[in-house]
């Protein structure tokens, strides 16, 4: 049996699949309890696992946070404590006799596209998710590039302006539920604010109905964070070129009209010659991409 795991900020999920196809059989899904820490993870993983197979084929995990893939050795979590300096490498070998397939899981989740998504015919693949932060990841060839470690193609880490702007405090799933919360109390008569109400969390969900009703507070909001996104997707296609960048995450589900928007705010960024730039898509493999990509790890060995 080849399993899949991906552990995340939120959600943890454990899948079998077949690494051949990249298709996933059964998929479970958790929520991560974050007071009980990595030890908590760690134990319904194991649980899982266990109620899964006593002796798995194959383990293939993907990480969320920064992570020595030869060594297995996590390098730091800003969600959850307790994962800093853990050898999750040594921890799934002292359990389990299994090929064992390490990776952070942006870059799974790049090369789950590149290799069955939306860059599948594409040979230069960068991966954007949009979620509680936001992760890159670039595969070349159906290769995952890597840089000296700790990590590469961390472009929620990159800054907008020296003031300390980054793509992830500005185009973050959590950035965009508090610049909603914030403009909200300053737009009484917007239809954004009567949508959200009284909700104090997940906010960036009720924008997409906003801009149905083409609320003007909400087309503000929307416009500005593309452009936002669009500024930090330059920088990408001037320094790696990709023929394609796919988006995923929780604010992809915004859907086609994120990509248009991007497309039109992105041209103004990019040197002549690097116009028209590359093709934008939206994930086509969703919450179960860092999942189907981490089972076409082996291949990267």
């Amino acid at each position: 049996m080849n399993i899949a795991v991906e552990i995340g900020g939120t959600k943890l999920q454990i899948a079998t699949g077949d690494p051949v196809i990249g298709t996933l059989d059964k998929v479970y899904r958790f929520d991560v309890d974050k007071g009980k820490g990595a030890g908590g993870i760690l134990h319904t993983i194991e649980s899982q696992i266990n109620s899964l197979s006593n002796s798995p084929a194959s383990i293939s995990i993907g990480f969320g946070g920064p992570i020595n893939n030869q060594s297995g050795i996590i390098m730091d979590s800003h969600q959850i404590e307790g994962w800093s300096g853990l050898n999750l490498r040594q921890w799934f070998k002292d359990r389990y006799d299994a090929n064992l397939y390490i990776e952070n899981d942006a870059n799974a989740a790049a090369l789950g596209e590149a290799s069955y998504g939306a860059g599948k015919n594409y040979d230069k693949v960068f991966y954007i998710t949009l979620g509680s932060g936001v992760g890159g990841g670039c595969v070349i060839s159906k290769n995952i590039y890597h840089g000296n470690s700790p990590g590469e193609a961390e472009i929620g880490l990159m800054r907008l302006n020296k003031q300390g702007d980054t793509i992830e405090s500005l185009c973050s799933g959590w950035a965009l539920n508090n610049i909603i919360k914030e403009e909200i109390q300053n737009n009484e008569a917007s239809i954004l604010r009567t949508l959200v109400g009284n909700t104090n969390f997940h906010q960036a969900k009720y924008l997409g109905e906003a801009l149905n009703q083409k609320d003007q507070l909400a087309i503000e909001i929307f416009n500005k964070y593309c452009d936002n996104l669009a500024f930090g997707i330059s920088h990408v296609c001037h320094l790696f070129n990709p023929e394609i960048v796919v988006i995923g995450g929780g604010v992809s589900l915004m859907g086609e009209r994120l990509i248009t928007i991007i497309e039109q705010k992105l041209t103004q960024y990019l040197s002549a010659s690097y116009k028209p730039g590359p093709e934008l898509k939206l994930s086509e493999l969703g919450e179960q991409v860092v999942l189907v990509g981490a089972l076409s790890l082996r291949y990267q060995y």
